[in-house]
Protein backbone atom coordinates (compact mmCIF):
# COMPACT_ATOMS: atom_id res chain seq x y z
CA UNK A 1 0.00 0.00 0.00
CA UNK A 2 1.39 3.48 -1.09
CA UNK A 3 0.44 5.98 1.37
CA UNK A 4 0.64 9.90 0.47
CA UNK A 5 -0.54 11.56 3.26
CA UNK A 6 -2.97 11.33 6.59
CA UNK A 7 -4.85 13.99 7.40
CA UNK A 8 -5.75 14.83 11.23
CA UNK A 9 -8.67 16.79 12.05
CA UNK A 10 -10.04 17.44 15.98
CA UNK A 11 -13.34 17.62 15.45
CA UNK A 12 -15.98 18.80 18.73
CA UNK A 13 -19.88 19.12 18.43
CA UNK A 14 -22.33 19.58 21.22
CA UNK A 15 -24.84 16.24 22.06
CA UNK A 16 -28.49 16.71 21.27
CA UNK A 17 -29.40 15.55 24.97
CA UNK A 18 -26.30 15.55 27.92
CA UNK A 19 -25.00 12.01 28.16
CA UNK A 20 -25.20 11.34 32.04
CA UNK A 21 -23.02 8.80 34.08
CA UNK A 22 -22.06 7.84 37.36
CA UNK A 23 -18.76 9.06 36.66
CA UNK A 24 -19.01 12.25 34.26
CA UNK A 25 -21.63 14.27 32.09
CA UNK A 26 -20.81 14.73 28.15
CA UNK A 27 -21.93 17.42 27.04
CA UNK A 28 -20.04 18.19 24.31
CA UNK A 29 -18.16 15.63 22.28
CA UNK A 30 -14.44 15.87 20.68
CA UNK A 31 -12.79 13.39 17.95
CA UNK A 32 -9.78 12.93 15.98
CA UNK A 33 -10.76 11.98 12.32
CA UNK A 34 -8.14 10.34 10.66
CA UNK A 35 -7.79 10.45 6.57
CA UNK A 36 -4.89 7.90 5.03
CA UNK A 37 -5.01 8.98 1.52
CA UNK A 38 -2.99 6.68 -1.12
CA UNK A 39 -0.95 7.60 -4.55
CA UNK A 40 -4.44 6.61 -6.53
CA UNK A 41 -6.54 9.16 -4.68
CA UNK A 42 -8.51 6.61 -2.30
CA UNK A 43 -9.49 7.83 1.27
CA UNK A 44 -10.01 6.05 3.89
CA UNK A 45 -11.51 7.20 7.42
CA UNK A 46 -10.74 6.72 10.96
CA UNK A 47 -11.87 8.20 14.33
CA UNK A 48 -10.02 8.43 17.84
CA UNK A 49 -12.83 8.68 20.13
CA UNK A 50 -10.87 9.38 24.05
CA UNK A 51 -12.44 12.18 26.07
CA UNK A 52 -11.00 15.66 26.49
CA UNK A 53 -9.75 14.49 30.01
CA UNK A 54 -8.56 11.07 31.41
CA UNK A 55 -12.18 10.37 33.44
CA UNK A 56 -13.07 6.63 31.42
CA UNK A 57 -9.24 5.34 29.83
CA UNK A 58 -5.70 7.53 30.24
CA UNK A 59 -5.88 8.67 27.17
CA UNK A 60 -7.24 12.24 26.31
CA UNK A 61 -7.50 13.89 22.80
CA UNK A 62 -4.42 15.57 23.00
CA UNK A 63 -1.93 12.24 23.80
CA UNK A 64 -3.67 10.90 20.91
CA UNK A 65 -2.90 13.50 18.49
CA UNK A 66 0.75 13.50 19.82
CA UNK A 67 0.97 9.42 19.83
CA UNK A 68 -0.40 9.65 16.08
CA UNK A 69 1.48 12.95 15.35
CA UNK A 70 5.01 11.82 16.99
CA UNK A 71 5.03 7.97 16.63
CA UNK A 72 2.77 6.37 15.02
CA UNK A 73 2.10 7.99 11.14
CA UNK A 74 6.24 8.25 11.28
CA UNK A 75 6.31 4.37 12.05
CA UNK A 76 3.90 4.12 9.42
CA UNK A 77 5.35 6.26 6.43
CA UNK A 78 9.19 4.33 6.98
CA UNK A 79 8.01 0.61 7.13
CA UNK A 80 7.89 -1.35 4.19
CA UNK A 81 4.35 -3.26 4.83
CA UNK A 82 1.58 -3.91 2.58
CA UNK A 83 -0.95 -5.46 4.65
CA UNK A 84 -2.87 -3.67 7.78
CA UNK A 85 -2.60 -6.96 9.85
CA UNK A 86 1.33 -6.03 9.32
CA UNK A 87 -0.02 -3.00 11.73
CA UNK A 88 0.57 -3.98 15.11
CA UNK A 89 3.86 -5.52 14.59
CA UNK A 90 5.19 -2.27 12.72
CA UNK A 91 3.56 -0.27 15.92
CA UNK A 92 5.00 -2.58 18.44
CA UNK A 93 7.40 -0.17 20.52
CA UNK A 94 4.61 2.11 21.15
CA UNK A 95 3.28 0.55 24.12
CA UNK A 96 -0.77 0.86 24.66
CA UNK A 97 -2.28 4.02 23.77
CA UNK A 98 -4.84 1.80 21.56
CA UNK A 99 -7.38 4.34 21.17
CA UNK A 100 -4.97 6.26 18.47
CA UNK A 101 -3.67 2.80 17.14
CA UNK A 102 -7.45 2.34 16.26
CA UNK A 103 -8.01 5.28 14.58
CA UNK A 104 -5.04 5.05 12.05
CA UNK A 105 -5.83 1.33 11.95
CA UNK A 106 -9.20 2.11 11.07
CA UNK A 107 -8.46 4.42 7.79
CA UNK A 108 -5.99 1.89 6.83
CA UNK A 109 -8.33 -0.72 6.98
CA UNK A 110 -10.83 1.59 5.31
CA UNK A 111 -8.24 2.56 2.71
CA UNK A 112 -7.57 -1.36 2.34
CA UNK A 113 -11.50 -2.44 1.49
CA UNK A 114 -11.82 0.57 -0.91
CA UNK A 115 -8.77 -1.16 -3.01
CA UNK A 116 -10.40 -4.44 -2.51
CA UNK A 117 -13.61 -2.91 -3.54
CA UNK A 118 -15.32 -4.66 -0.39
CA UNK A 119 -17.39 -3.57 2.44
CA UNK A 120 -15.02 -3.74 5.40
CA UNK A 121 -16.84 -6.31 7.37
CA UNK A 122 -16.69 -8.85 5.13
CA UNK A 123 -13.13 -8.93 5.28
CA UNK A 124 -13.36 -10.15 8.74
CA UNK A 125 -15.81 -12.66 8.35
CA UNK A 126 -19.16 -10.47 8.82
CA UNK A 127 -22.27 -12.11 7.35
CA UNK A 128 -25.38 -10.28 8.42
CA UNK A 129 -27.04 -7.70 6.19
CA UNK A 130 -28.79 -6.22 9.40
CA UNK A 131 -27.51 -5.50 12.84
CA UNK A 132 -29.92 -5.56 15.75
CA UNK A 133 -29.22 -2.69 17.74
CA UNK A 134 -29.48 -1.84 21.49
CA UNK A 135 -29.07 1.72 22.79
CA UNK A 136 -27.98 3.66 26.18
CA UNK A 137 -30.74 5.53 28.25
CA UNK A 138 -29.59 8.38 30.54
CA UNK A 139 -30.98 10.91 33.35
CA UNK A 140 -30.99 12.62 35.86
CA UNK A 141 -33.85 10.71 37.22
CA UNK A 142 -35.41 7.37 37.02
CA UNK A 143 -38.77 8.78 35.39
CA UNK A 144 -36.48 10.21 32.72
CA UNK A 145 -35.11 6.93 31.69
CA UNK A 146 -38.29 5.86 31.67
CA UNK A 147 -39.85 8.59 29.50
CA UNK A 148 -36.28 8.04 27.09
CA UNK A 149 -37.21 4.06 27.13
CA UNK A 150 -40.09 4.73 25.79
CA UNK A 151 -39.35 7.34 23.02
CA UNK A 152 -36.87 4.39 22.39
CA UNK A 153 -38.75 1.94 21.36
CA UNK A 154 -40.73 3.72 19.07
CA UNK A 155 -37.59 2.71 17.13
CA UNK A 156 -37.88 -0.78 18.29
CA UNK A 157 -34.41 -0.83 20.08
CA UNK A 158 -33.43 -5.02 20.80
CA UNK A 159 -31.63 -3.90 24.05
CA UNK A 160 -31.60 -1.25 26.49
CA UNK A 161 -28.45 0.03 28.80
CA UNK A 162 -28.71 2.24 31.78
CA UNK A 163 -26.44 3.78 34.02
CA UNK A 164 -26.29 2.47 37.65
CA UNK A 165 -24.05 3.49 41.04
CA UNK A 166 -24.82 2.33 44.59
CA UNK A 167 -26.90 5.46 45.49
CA UNK A 168 -29.60 4.74 42.83
CA UNK A 169 -29.55 1.33 41.27
CA UNK A 170 -32.85 0.44 43.35
CA UNK A 171 -34.66 3.32 42.65
CA UNK A 172 -33.88 3.36 38.86
CA UNK A 173 -34.25 -0.85 38.42
CA UNK A 174 -37.50 -0.61 40.21
CA UNK A 175 -39.05 2.35 38.06
CA UNK A 176 -38.41 0.87 34.71
CA UNK A 177 -39.19 -2.96 35.77
CA UNK A 178 -42.70 -1.49 36.80
CA UNK A 179 -42.84 0.02 33.79
CA UNK A 180 -41.10 -2.40 31.87
CA UNK A 181 -41.41 -6.20 33.14
CA UNK A 182 -39.85 -8.01 30.31
CA UNK A 183 -37.96 -5.17 29.18
CA UNK A 184 -34.31 -6.94 27.61
CA UNK A 185 -32.45 -4.78 30.29
CA UNK A 186 -29.02 -4.60 31.03
CA UNK A 187 -27.24 -2.37 33.87
CA UNK A 188 -23.75 -0.34 33.53
CA UNK A 189 -22.22 0.47 36.45
CA UNK A 190 -19.01 2.05 35.61
CA UNK A 191 -16.62 0.56 38.59
CA UNK A 192 -18.89 2.07 40.96
CA UNK A 193 -19.45 -0.81 43.46
CA UNK A 194 -16.08 -2.93 45.20
CA UNK A 195 -16.13 -6.43 46.48
CA UNK A 196 -16.97 -5.25 49.81
CA UNK A 197 -20.80 -4.13 48.72
CA UNK A 198 -20.94 -7.41 46.91
CA UNK A 199 -24.20 -8.07 48.96
CA UNK A 200 -25.33 -4.90 47.16
CA UNK A 201 -25.11 -6.26 43.29
CA UNK A 202 -26.33 -9.36 44.93
CA UNK A 203 -29.95 -7.27 45.22
CA UNK A 204 -29.85 -6.22 41.90
CA UNK A 205 -30.36 -10.27 41.27
CA UNK A 206 -34.37 -10.32 41.19
CA UNK A 207 -34.78 -7.46 38.13
CA UNK A 208 -33.11 -10.23 35.37
CA UNK A 209 -30.75 -8.10 33.65
CA UNK A 210 -29.35 -9.27 31.04
CA UNK A 211 -26.14 -8.31 32.51
CA UNK A 212 -24.32 -6.09 34.63
CA UNK A 213 -21.71 -4.25 32.89
CA UNK A 214 -18.18 -3.60 35.30
CA UNK A 215 -19.62 -3.23 38.80
CA UNK A 216 -15.77 -3.02 40.52
CA UNK A 217 -12.67 -1.13 39.67
CA UNK A 218 -11.63 -0.17 36.07
CA UNK A 219 -8.60 -2.24 36.32
CA UNK A 220 -9.78 -4.93 38.26
CA UNK A 221 -10.28 -8.88 36.40
CA UNK A 222 -9.68 -11.02 39.70
CA UNK A 223 -11.91 -9.65 41.96
CA UNK A 224 -14.47 -9.93 39.24
CA UNK A 225 -14.04 -13.75 39.17
CA UNK A 226 -14.88 -13.74 43.01
CA UNK A 227 -18.03 -11.95 42.58
CA UNK A 228 -19.02 -13.46 39.45
CA UNK A 229 -19.47 -16.93 42.19
CA UNK A 230 -21.93 -15.15 44.55
CA UNK A 231 -24.50 -13.38 41.93
CA UNK A 232 -26.88 -15.20 39.52
CA UNK A 233 -26.50 -12.02 36.98
CA UNK A 234 -23.88 -12.23 34.83
CA UNK A 235 -20.89 -10.13 34.64
CA UNK A 236 -19.94 -8.03 31.17
CA UNK A 237 -16.47 -6.53 31.55
CA UNK A 238 -16.06 -3.46 29.72
CA UNK A 239 -13.02 -0.83 31.72
CA UNK A 240 -10.57 -3.60 32.54
CA UNK A 241 -10.27 -5.38 28.73
CA UNK A 242 -7.76 -3.30 26.76
CA UNK A 243 -6.37 -6.62 25.09
CA UNK A 244 -6.23 -9.56 23.80
CA UNK A 245 -4.31 -11.04 27.22
CA UNK A 246 -7.01 -9.26 29.01
CA UNK A 247 -9.52 -11.13 27.38
CA UNK A 248 -7.78 -14.93 27.72
CA UNK A 249 -6.93 -13.64 31.41
CA UNK A 250 -10.84 -12.81 32.26
CA UNK A 251 -11.91 -16.25 30.13
CA UNK A 252 -9.14 -18.47 32.82
CA UNK A 253 -10.48 -16.94 35.77
CA UNK A 254 -13.95 -17.10 35.01
CA UNK A 255 -13.95 -13.65 35.91
CA UNK A 256 -17.40 -12.37 33.19
CA UNK A 257 -19.89 -14.22 31.02
CA UNK A 258 -20.15 -11.54 28.47
CA UNK A 259 -17.57 -8.88 27.02
CA UNK A 260 -18.09 -5.75 25.64
CA UNK A 261 -15.35 -5.05 22.42
CA UNK A 262 -14.95 -1.64 22.08
CA UNK A 263 -12.65 -1.33 18.94
CA UNK A 264 -11.09 1.25 20.37
CA UNK A 265 -10.09 0.10 23.59
CA UNK A 266 -8.55 -2.72 22.11
CA UNK A 267 -6.22 -0.75 19.47
CA UNK A 268 -8.47 -1.76 16.31
CA UNK A 269 -9.52 -3.96 13.76
CA UNK A 270 -6.91 -6.62 14.20
CA UNK A 271 -7.43 -7.02 17.59
CA UNK A 272 -11.06 -7.23 17.81
CA UNK A 273 -11.25 -9.90 15.18
CA UNK A 274 -8.94 -12.03 17.38
CA UNK A 275 -11.48 -11.55 20.45
CA UNK A 276 -14.19 -12.14 18.53
CA UNK A 277 -12.46 -15.08 16.97
CA UNK A 278 -11.41 -16.37 20.50
CA UNK A 279 -14.67 -16.23 22.20
CA UNK A 280 -16.67 -17.43 19.40
CA UNK A 281 -14.71 -21.02 19.77
CA UNK A 282 -15.36 -20.79 23.80
CA UNK A 283 -19.40 -19.81 22.77
CA UNK A 284 -18.80 -16.82 24.91
CA UNK A 285 -21.32 -13.96 24.63
CA UNK A 286 -20.79 -10.99 22.69
CA UNK A 287 -21.86 -7.50 22.06
CA UNK A 288 -19.80 -4.18 20.26
CA UNK A 289 -19.78 -1.52 22.70
CA UNK A 290 -20.04 2.14 21.73
CA UNK A 291 -18.42 5.54 22.83
CA UNK A 292 -20.62 8.19 21.79
CA UNK A 293 -18.91 8.26 18.68
CA UNK A 294 -19.62 10.24 15.26
CA UNK A 295 -20.41 8.45 12.42
CA UNK A 296 -16.76 7.20 10.66
CA UNK A 297 -16.53 5.48 14.22
CA UNK A 298 -19.92 4.24 14.33
CA UNK A 299 -19.67 2.77 11.10
CA UNK A 300 -16.49 0.49 11.56
CA UNK A 301 -18.50 -0.69 14.73
CA UNK A 302 -21.50 -1.51 12.53
CA UNK A 303 -19.24 -3.32 10.30
CA UNK A 304 -17.56 -5.43 13.24
CA UNK A 305 -20.95 -6.42 14.63
CA UNK A 306 -21.54 -8.16 11.12
CA UNK A 307 -19.44 -10.59 12.44
CA UNK A 308 -21.59 -13.91 13.59
CA UNK A 309 -20.26 -14.15 17.36
CA UNK A 310 -21.78 -11.09 18.38
CA UNK A 311 -25.03 -12.37 19.46
CA UNK A 312 -25.99 -9.44 21.73
CA UNK A 313 -27.33 -6.09 20.34
CA UNK A 314 -24.69 -3.70 20.68
CA UNK A 315 -24.49 -0.39 21.00
CA UNK A 316 -25.17 1.27 17.65
CA UNK A 317 -27.86 3.68 17.90
CA UNK A 318 -28.95 5.56 15.03
CA UNK A 319 -26.92 9.10 14.86
CA UNK A 320 -29.82 11.28 15.07
CA UNK A 321 -29.46 10.00 19.33
CA UNK A 322 -26.47 12.43 19.43
CA UNK A 323 -26.38 14.57 16.70
CA UNK A 324 -28.15 16.69 14.91
CA UNK A 325 -26.19 16.29 12.26
CA UNK A 326 -24.20 13.50 11.40
CA UNK A 327 -20.27 13.58 9.10
CA UNK A 328 -21.13 10.68 7.17
CA UNK A 329 -23.97 10.17 4.55
CA UNK A 330 -26.36 8.55 4.69
CA UNK A 331 -26.58 8.72 8.64
CA UNK A 332 -27.06 5.42 10.40
CA UNK A 333 -30.80 4.71 11.12
CA UNK A 334 -32.05 1.91 13.36
CA UNK A 335 -35.49 0.99 11.79
CA UNK A 336 -37.26 -1.38 13.29
CA UNK A 337 -34.89 -2.44 15.88
CA UNK A 338 -32.36 -2.98 12.90
CA UNK A 339 -29.63 -0.95 10.87
CA UNK A 340 -29.08 -2.37 6.97
CA UNK A 341 -25.73 -3.05 6.42
CA UNK A 342 -23.83 -1.28 3.55
CA UNK A 343 -22.41 -3.59 0.92
CA UNK A 344 -20.42 -0.53 -1.00
CA UNK A 345 -16.61 -0.57 -0.23
CA UNK A 346 -14.63 0.57 2.65
CA UNK A 347 -16.88 1.26 6.00
CA UNK A 348 -19.73 1.56 3.12
CA UNK A 349 -20.59 5.24 3.70
CA UNK A 350 -19.53 8.17 2.25
CA UNK A 351 -18.29 11.20 4.41
CA UNK A 352 -20.61 14.86 4.51
CA UNK A 353 -17.80 17.48 3.86
CA UNK A 354 -19.82 19.65 4.57
CA UNK A 355 -20.59 19.02 8.23
CA UNK A 356 -17.08 17.65 9.09
CA UNK A 357 -15.71 21.17 7.63
CA UNK A 358 -18.53 22.86 10.15
CA UNK A 359 -17.07 20.78 13.27
CA UNK A 360 -13.33 20.59 12.49
CA UNK A 361 -12.01 23.00 15.50
CA UNK A 362 -8.19 22.41 14.06
CA UNK A 363 -6.26 20.03 11.03
CA UNK A 364 -2.93 19.13 9.71
CA UNK A 365 -1.30 17.06 7.07
CA UNK A 366 1.78 14.87 7.43
CA UNK A 367 3.03 14.00 4.02
CA UNK A 368 4.90 10.37 2.93
CA UNK A 369 6.68 12.26 0.67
Amino acid sequence: MKLSSIHLRIVKASLKKPFVSPLYTVKEREAIIVEARDTEGRVGYGEAVPFASPWYTEETLHTCWHMLEDFLIPLTFRAEWGHPSELPSIWSSVKRNNMAKSALEQSLWDLHAKKKETYIGRLFGGERTRVSAGTVVTSDSPEGMVTQISERMKEGYSRYKVKISPENDIAILQSIREAYPHLPLMADANSTYSLKTKDLIKRLDPFHLLMIEQPLSHDDIVEHAELQKYIDTPICLDESIHSVHDVKSALMLGSCQIFTVKMAKLGGWNAAAHVHHLCSKQDISLWVGGMIEFGVSRAHNLALATLPGFTIPGDISSSSTYWEEDIIDPEIVVNNGKIKVPDSPGIGFAINNKRLNEITMYSEVFSAI
